[in-house]
C-alpha cells in the first residue's frame, strides 16, 4: 500500500446537534450533557492521512511499530515485512469514520471497565493507536478500548475511546479495531502449488540418507533408494501436497540466522518451476528459506515467486517437516500386530 491509498476518500455526512447522555462513575452525580451527536473524532482526517509514514500500537507497555518504506508498510521488528494491505486499509478507513456517539467515564478509576486506561500498565486492556507523519507529528492519537459487537441487522459496531490528553472517555460509532499482535499483520499464505504439479521430490538431511520421489501413474513414488521398506501412501500424497496451501507462523529477515541446518529438499512441477527450500531447526520450531527458479512457462512464475519470498525465513508447523523434508523412518507402514494363534 503505497501513500495514495491512504488517502481513502470517504463522504462525511453534516453534523447534527443533539443531546446525549453523561454514562459512567464520577465525581458528582450523572447529568445531562450537549454533544455533538454524528461527530468525527478525527475531523479532515482522510486528507491528512496521505502523510502518515509510522503507525504504532501500544499494549501493555509493549508497541507494534508498522511503517512506509519504499511505498510499501510493514513490520518494523520483522524487518519490514509486508504486512495484510486490506487490513491496514480497514483500519484506516474505520477512523476517518469514527463518530462520537455518546460521553461515558471522566472518572480514570473507570478507565480499565471500558479499555481506555493506561496501555503502558502490564494488566492493561487498551490499546493506544497512533498514527504519525515522517516528522514524528501525530496525526492520530487514541486508545481504543472494548469493542461492542451489536447483533441488530444493519446497526454498526461501536467501540470505547478516549483521547490520551483528556479524562473523558466515549462511546464511538465504528468498529474500530488496533490489534497490538504483530502476528495479526502477517499475510500467512506462502505459496500454493498444487499436488499435481509435482513431478519429483530430492530431499537431502543431515541426519538420514536422501531420498527421491518421481510422479509415476499419477502419483508420487519413492524411487531413491530402489530398495526400501513397504511405505503409507497417504504419506507420499502429502508430500505432493506439501505446498499446497502452505502458509507461515511467523517470519524474520534471512540475513537473521535461526537454528541449525538440518537440510533441504527441491520440489520440481511438471512445467520447470523448482522450489528449493532449505531448513533450520531452532528448539522445537521449524523455519525455512526458499530459492525458486524456472524455465519455460514456469519463469515468469519462479521471478516473483523468488523476489517475494527468498529474502526471508518463514517459521512453519514442526509437522510439515515430515511432507518437506522427510526421512524413511517419516514414511513407513505401520505394521499391523500379528495375530494371536486361535485357541485350541
Amino acid at each position: 500500500m503505497n501513500q495514495r491509498t491512504l488517502l481513502i476518500l470517504v463522504g462525511l455526512g453534516t453534523a447534527t446537534l443533539g443531546a446525549g447522555w453523561y454514562f459512567g462513575t464520577a465525581s458528582k452525580p450523572p447529568q445531562q450533557t450537549a454533544i455533538a451527536v454524528g461527530q468525527t473524532m478525527f475531523p479532515g482526517l482522510a486528507a491528512t492521512l496521505k502523510q502518515a509514514a509510522r503507525i504504532e500500537i501500544t499494549f501493555q507497555g509493549k508497541t507494534t511499530t508498522i511503517a512506509l518504506k519504499d511505498g510499501r508498510w510493514g513490520i518494523v521488528d520483522r524487518a519490514g515485512y509486508p504486512v495484510i494491505e486490506s487490513k491496514l486499509h480497514s483500519m484506516l478507513t474505520v477512523l476517518t469514520e469514527l463518530r462520537l456517539a455518546e460521553p461515558r467515564t471522566a472518572d480514570p478509576a473507570q478507565f480499565g471497565r471500558l479499555g481506555v486506561d493506561d496501555a503502558t500498565k502490564a494488566d492493561s486492556n487498551a490499546n493506544h493507536l497512533r498514527i504519525l507523519d515522517a516528522k514524528g507529528t501525530a496525526i492520530v492519537d487514541v486508545i481504543v478500548g472494548h469493542r461492542r459487537i451489536r447483533s441488530q441487522g444493519k446497526v454498526e459496531d461501536q467501540v470505547y475511546v478516549r483521547r490520551p490528553a483528556e479524562n473523558q472517555a466515549w462511546l464511538a460509532n465504528g468498529g474500530l479495531e488496533a490489534d497490538h499482535d504483530p502476528g495479526m499483520w502477517l499475510p500467512r499464505d506462502i505459496l500454493d502449488i498444487k499436488h499435481d504439479r509435482i513431478q519429483s521430490v530430492v530431499v537431502k538431511r543431515s541426519d538420514a540418507p536422501g531420498l527421491t520421489f518421481t510422479r509415476k501413474d499419477a502419483k508420487l513414488e519413492l524411487t531413491t533408494p530402489a530398495e526400501h521398506p513397504k511405505l503409507e501412501d497417504y504419506k507420499l500424497e502429502d508430500i505432493a501436497r506439501g505446498y499446497e496451501s502452505f502458509t507461515l507462523q511467523d517470519v524474520r529477515a534471512v540475513s537473521d540466522p535461526v537454528g541449525q541446518t538440518v537440510g533441504s529438499s527441491v520440489f520440481t512441477t511438471t512445467d520447470g518451476l523448482e522450489i528449493t527450500g532449505v531448513f533450520y531447526r531452532a528448539d522445537k520450531d521449524l523455519w525455512v528459506n526458499f530459492t525458486i527458479t524456472g524455465t519455460g512457462k514456469a519463469a515468469d512464475e519462479a521471478k516473483t515467486l523468488h523476489a517475494r519470498l527468498s529474502p526471508w525465513l518463514f517459521e512453519i508447523g514442526a509437522w510439515k517437516g515430515k511432507t518437506l523434508i522427510p526421512a524413511m523412518d517419516d514414511l513407513k507402514a505401520t505394521e499391523k500386530p500379528a495375530e494371536a494363534p486361535a485357541k485350541p
